[in-house]
């Protein structure tokens, strides 16, 4: 998962903190999370890119983070304030769960014990905010070879098919509800030893597009998935 940032080491900082994660990578650009000892694929990562100012593109993904319990929740909200993390209102009204801000503005999710994530490790899902979860979900099993658990047409859930890990989840967008703007994407990671070039090519195939967010010559390849939002396919490690 991609964040962007204005301060990409202290953000970086931040997430491995609240996660408890490691940072793998550092540099003057890009700081990278993960879980420490992890290998992939079956790992979610999450690079903090450092960008000059706020963008104006309405990204529409975020993080939930799972707890053990109603203590647990309690305890990882007083300590995500601490790290630097704010309550967030985006029109949540009266929900079991805490919404937040990281430091740069990000809106995340601190959730209530549930049963489903009790084996997800932090981070519960990724969720993507959209307009056809149907088939926002087909298109992304099939771009990432995940298996699909549950979908309806408000709600789709996905996961490694190893079983570990957090979900990927599409929510139906309620019509007239309150923009949320974030910075923050998906990237996909071939597996060592495949071809880019031609993992690109198998996503345009499934229904993604070439996207142009003013990238210029970069290692890695822009597309927008099938409700037009861009993620990257990087280069293989």
């Amino acid at each position: 998962m991609n964040v962007k940032a204005r301060d990409s080491s202290a953000l970086g900082r931040f997430w491995a903190e609240a996660l408890g994660w490691g940072v793998f990578s550092e540099g003057p650009a890009v700081t990278g999370v993960g879980p420490v000892g992890s290998v992939w694929p079956d790992c979610l990562a999450v690079c903090v890119v450092a960008v000059p100012d706020p963008e104006t593109v309405r990204y529409r993904v975020h993080l939930d983070l799972a707890t053990a319990s109603a203590a647990h929740q309690a305890e990882l909200v007083a300590r995500l304030k601490e790290l630097g993390a704010t309550p967030a209102d985006v029109g949540q009204g009266e929900v079991p769960w805490t919404v937040m801000a990281d430091p740069e503005g990000n809106v995340f999710c601190v959730l209530e014990p549930r049963e489903v994530y009790r084996d997800t490790g932090p981070i519960a899902a990724v969720v993507v905010a959209c307009a056809d979860p149907r088939a926002m979900a087909r298109f992304w099993a099939e771009a990432v070879d995940w298996t699909l658990h549950e979908i309806t047409d408000d709600y789709a859930r996905l996961r490694s098919a190893e079983g570990v890990g957090p979900y990927l989840e599409f929510v139906r967008t309620t019509p007239g509800a309150t923009p949320v703007w974030t910075r923050v994407h998906l990237d996909v990671l071939p597996r060592p030893g495949d071809d880019q070039a031609a993992e690109a090519a198998r996503l345009r195939a499934l229904g993604a597009t070439p996207a142009d967010v003013g990238q210029g010559e970069v290692s890695w390849i822009v597309l927008a998935d099938p409700e037009g939002n861009e993620f990257c396919v990087l280069a293989p490690a």
